[in-house]
């Protein structure tokens, strides 16, 4: 372990990866800006849904704008390399806000997304072709430690094998769920779009999914296997794009992948930069080998060395708790499990108290669309709204209420069926990480992970 952690390498892969990311987030935050979605989810909803243990990350009303200019321009500087080390921070805090601010607007790749630029903290990803380098050629260093390339790799090969890992259960393999479901709606797309009509089709597609996520992080590891695994991945995340509206992630995945070419392969992508803007020999030569202060490494090596063991083990707290996952979604967030389920969800609230009142909600006066949507199918956000009722009617003359809940869901095809036990006062109940006893049982197995 002590020879590798003395191992160098080319900085160019670095260098490229932190380019081609603070230039991809930036325009999804430009697009994200265009299209209105600013004021839409993080301003005109009246009410909230934060993570457990996150309450103190509140909205900022019309500030959102400048948190969003702030993360922008961080994500611009990150991919210059300018004023790196205060613009990777500045991007990892406004990003992760942002993703933290709403529980409705929750994504993976927003997950994946904050986790890079916590690593991208600590990897002097700055050190090679960047204007803070350009400005101080003492920075400047065309060789790096090797594992601060392979963190990433690694990292990537996390999230690939556990989405592979989450796919290996029966709905997916067995049932082609929620694909069959999804698919059929896609049938008027040009040349393919025929194909969706077949039966076949979602059990193609989940298995190559499956073997795709378990299989594509050993592939672009390999030197002989890679090029074709890229291809891979563009094809795998181009049809993603085409066919699921989960904006730019699957961009952000086609870029992230060209991490594992060869140093040459991202030196020769420099060297064409380089032309462009006639920096010198010595600029993209500089013959150089960035080296971390003794504790400086030892510190941030056992920083990876917790940041890996929490990735690996995090996905599978799911074990500590009862029931089926994809039903109480107890242990589902942050852990890859990406587009599983299909939910469609109905819950109409009743608030009363001990004095008589009594009324029946309309969410639609409290919620914005995707909010009552989200809010509908999830446990934990179920209890948030039954306690943002509780403490909204107990200002508008209720003495402590009950807030109740009718619920149906439908999981991946099946019958609607109640979420949450109606008996109960969701008022009474609070959050923690304790297992909720008032989920009612699923009555069906999934099998696998």
């Amino acid at each position: 372990m002590q020879a590798y952690f003395h191992r160098t390498t080319s900085a160019a892969p670095l260098a490229v990866f932190r380019m081609a990311f603070g230039l991809m987030l930036f325009c999804s935050i430009v697009r994200f800006w265009s299209k209105g979605w600013i004021s839409d989810l993080y301003i005109k909803p009246r009410f909230f849904f934060p993570f457990y243990g996150f309450e103190f990350v509140k909205p900022l009303g019309p500030y959102t704008y400048v948190l969003f200019a702030v993360c922008s321009v961080s994500a611009l500087f990150v991919a210059l390399g300018m004023y790196y080390r205060v613009a990777i921070v500045s991007l990892f805090l406004s990003f992760t806000y942002i993703e933290l601010i709403d529980k409705s607007t929750y994504l993976n790749h927003y997950y994946f997304t904050s986790m890079v630029c916590l690593l991208l903290i600590i990897l002097p990803a700055h050190a090679y072709f960047s204007v803070d380098a350009y400005r101080n050629r003492a920075l400047l260093a065309d060789k790096i430690p090797a594992w601060c390339i392979d963190s990433l790799k690694l990292f990537v090969s996390v999230l690939y094998f556990f989405a592979g890992l989450a796919k290996l259960n029966s709905d997916w393999l067995l049932h082609a769920q929620p694909l069959r479901i999804w698919l059929p709606a896609h049938n008027d797309l040009p040349l393919i779009g025929f194909l969706f009509n077949y039966s076949w089709t979602p059990y193609v597609f989940s298995w190559f999914g499956c073997l795709y996520d378990l299989s594509i992080p050993f592939l672009l590891w390999n030197r002989q296997t890679r090029p074709w695994a890229y291809i891979a991945v563009v094809v795998f995340h181009g049809l993603t794009a085409v066919l699921f509206p989960i904006g730019m992630f699957p961009y952000i995945m086609i870029v992230t992948a060209l991490i594992f070419f060869s140093a040459d392969f991202h030196q020769s992508l420099l060297s064409q930069i380089a032309r462009l803007f006639s920096l010198s020999t010595t600029f993209l030569n500089p013959h150089r080998t960035f080296v971390y202060q003794p504790l400086v490494d030892r510190s941030i090596r056992r920083f990876l060395a917790v940041f890996l063991v929490v990735q690996l083990l995090f996905p599978f707290r799911y074990l500590l708790y009862p029931g089926e996952l994809f039903w109480t979604e107890q242990g589902y967030r942050f852990s890859w499990r990406v587009m599983l389920m299909e939910k469609a969800g109905y819950a109409q609230f009743t608030v009363k108290d001990n004095a008589g009142h009594r009324t029946i909600v309309n969410n639609t006066q409290f919620l914005t669309p995707l909010q009552e949507k989200m809010m509908s199918t999830q446990p934990d956000m179920l209890l948030q709204f039954a306690h943002i009722l509780r403490d909204y009617y107990a200002q508008h003359g209720f003495q402590s209420p009950q807030v109740y809940v009718d619920s149906y869901v439908a999981l991946n095809g099946r019958l609607g069926r109640p979420l949450i036990d109606p008996t109960i006062d969701l008022a009474s109940k609070q959050e923690s990480f304790a297992a909720k006893s008032w989920i009612t049982s699923f009555d069906d197995t999934i099998y696998g992970f």
